[in-house]
């Protein structure tokens, strides 16, 4: 593209494309949110273009902008071949923002990621793209380009991934009042395990994998009991323990409205609680569109607060 202020140099096309941005939107602030920059730099851009063109590209109204009869003209010279460029290199064209596509598990996210998000959506015009599943599938989705960003409930190996610490879950061992009542008060601090025999389990697999756990770290043993519940949802396993269907192992996050109400009560407070590190990953050496680098930092800085 050859676009040029009369008698000067070519223009540049990041100019081009916040300008073709605004003309699009009808607003600064509209196109700030499509192009990923903030409003000032876009406001800045559009002064620099009007400088090199020496012409006036908006009018400013008490709501947006309106172009004048100079930017409608180039916006009709730039527009196509703008748009062919951004498809050729793979960026999206000036008007359309690009989606951060995020993975992950369905609780977390549902519960503590996509509040966490919603402003970013509402005010800075952020696409979100969300995938729920297991961790080893997200991350091979990751690795085949199909992800931009993976909670992961553990460290993946090698140095194909980057992984940065993102929060600790704490289990907690629950049960609904009426459970703790028939158990005994008391009685699981006392006798560990044992307490717990015949007792009525709500888990997330036919495995176990969260009980198991707990009952090696917390109790010193093996479960050898099965499931009376399972529920491949952990929002699902909160619900049946609530209800009364049996006890179960969950993340402290996810049941402190049921904690702070008393629908839930914890079995036995350990000194040393079984903890789980989730990790933020994405794949190494891929240019971080800006909507992707503002949902990356945004979560580290809310994640302390989970």
């Amino acid at each position: 593209m050859t676009d040029s202020a009369p008698g000067g140099p070519p223009l540049d096309l990041t100019l081009l494309r916040t300008f073709l941005a605004v003309h699009r939107s009808g607003s600064f602030t509209a196109a700030a949110r499509l192009v990923g920059l903030s409003q000032p730099t876009v406001t800045a851009q559009i002064r620099a273009l009007e400088r090199q063109l020496d012409r006036e590209l908006f009018t400013r109204l008490p709501r947006g902008v309106a172009p004048t009869a100079v930017a409608d003209a180039l916006a009709a010279r730039v527009a196509e071949p703008l748009d062919a460029l951004e498809a050729v290199t793979g960026r999206p064209s000036a008007g359309e923002a690009e989606p951060v596509r995020l993975a992950g598990p369905a609780e977390l996210l549902c519960v503590r990621v996509l509040p966490a998000l919603a402003a970013a959506v509402a005010e800075r015009g952020v696409l979100l793209r969300v995938a729920t599943g297991l961790t080893d599938d997200l991350l091979d989705g990751l690795r085949a380009g199909q992800h931009d960003l993976v909670i992961a409930t553990y460290r993946p190996r090698g140095r194909a991934l980057v992984a940065t610490p993102l929060m600790d879950e704490e289990f907690v061992l629950v049960a609904a009042p009426a459970w703790e009542a028939r158990i005994g008060a008391g009685r699981v601090a006392a006798e560990g395990a044992a307490a717990l025999r015949g007792v009525p389990l709500v888990a997330y697999a036919e495995d176990l994998p969260i009980t198991r756990r707990y009952w090696r770290h917390v109790f010193g043993t093996r479960l050898t009991d099965r499931a009376t519940v399972t529920v491949p949802d952990l929002r699902g396993v909160l619900a049946a323990v609530a209800a009364g269907a049996g006890i179960g192992v969950l993340p402290r996050y996810l049941c402190l409205d049921e904690l702070a109400t008393g629908a839930l009560v914890p079995l036995l407070t350990p000194k040393d609680p079984p903890i789980n590190t989730a990790y933020l990953v994405r794949r190494p050496g891929t240019a971080d569109h800006p909507h992707l680098t503002l949902v990356r930092d945004l979560l580290l800085r809310e994640a302390r607060e989970w």
